[in-house]
């Protein structure tokens, strides 16, 4: 036994005034309890206590060594407390990052009513695209996409699925005409993301006969938020999730092209550290998110945006 532990259990022994009643507190035998007090007192070189038929008592070193053992043991029992009510409400900061296209659209608006449920919480949320090491960066949760997870120790929760679309504006349209097939595609202004490599393969078919086209273009942007004002712009042709081109396909600022692509390769997933020992700022942020998106995510509960 270290010496904090014996420290405390000296301090149990004089508070309780026997080696039994401290030994019955603790969940140990009396003989235990007087084995450690004496290695206690062989490490010290000194007489703690005083035993006889009538019970124990305090040595005057012992006397001046229980007022530290018994700070030690308040201490410890203070820190147990608190570790112990912060399990039972969500408390504390917590540190999300989250791919910036998503979080303006679909993490900021929710999170008013999730901080008014959880007032003890400060939210630290860090809006960015690029790869993530949680350990490394503090972050209890990080929102991506399935795609970009590449380190097999996280552990990933899907919380919606995540369908693209491709699509341009009416204007670059007119200009330069609407793809028919997917080898159309090759001549025109394909719109890039220069973060996942993955993004940017646009497979057309079947699992059994995938047919995958060159994409070629002038523009490329480390954001798809950019891409999609990029797109809305009319700098040319991109594929983009439908929780952020939805509104603007239904109001004709973007128009869909090859309506019968729908790319469904990828979730959207929260990812963290350890599935054991979870802490409750940490389950209560994402079975928040979870309830707010549901099986059907809220940018496709609308007969007009659903796509199909």
């Amino acid at each position: 036994m270290e010496l904090p532990s014996q420290m405390v259990l000296f301090a149990n022994v004089v508070k309780s005034g026997s080696f039994s009643a401290a030994a019955r507190s603790m969940d140990h035998t009396p003989s235990a309890v007087s084995k450690q007090i004496g290695r206690l007192e062989d490490r010290l070189g000194v007489r703690l206590l005083n035993r006889s038929r009538q019970g124990i008592s305090l040595t005057y070193e012992g006397r001046a060594f229980y007022e530290h053992c018994a700070t030690v043991a308040l201490d410890i029992s203070d820190a147990e407390a608190m570790v112990v009510s912060m399990g039972e409400h969500p408390q504390g900061e917590l540190r999300v990052a989250a791919t910036v296209a998503f979080a303006k659209v679909h993490i900021l608006p929710i999170l008013p009513e999730f901080l008014e449920r959880n007032p003890d919480l400060r939210l630290h949320l860090e809006l960015t695209d690029r790869s993530i090491d949680l350990a490394e960066e503090s972050i209890d949760i990080a929102i991506r996409f399935s795609e970009q997870i590449h380190d097999p120790a996280v552990v990933a929760r899907k919380l919606a699925r995540n369908r693209r679309v491709i699509c341009a504006s009416p204007a670059y349209l007119e200009r330069f005409g609407t793809p028919q097939t997917p080898e159309d595609l090759s001549g025109h202004n394909c719109l890039r993301l220069s973060t996942i490599a993955r993004w940017n393969e646009w497979d057309f078919g079947d699992d059994h006969d995938k047919e995958a086209v060159q994409l070629t273009g002038n523009f490329e942007a480390n954001s798809a938020d950019a891409i999609f004002h990029a797109t809305l712009a009319g700098m040319g042709v991109a594929r983009l999730s439908t929780y952020l081109v939805g509104p603007d396909l239904c109001t004709g600022r973007l128009v869909r092209i090859l309506p019968d692509y729908v790319d469904e390769t990828s979730d959207i997933v929260a990812i963290y550290g350890d599935r054991r020992n979870l802490s409750p700022k940490v389950r209560a942020f994402i079975d928040y998110l979870v309830a707010c998106y549901g099986s059907i995510p809220p940018w496709e509960r609308d007969a007009e945006t659903t796509i199909v």
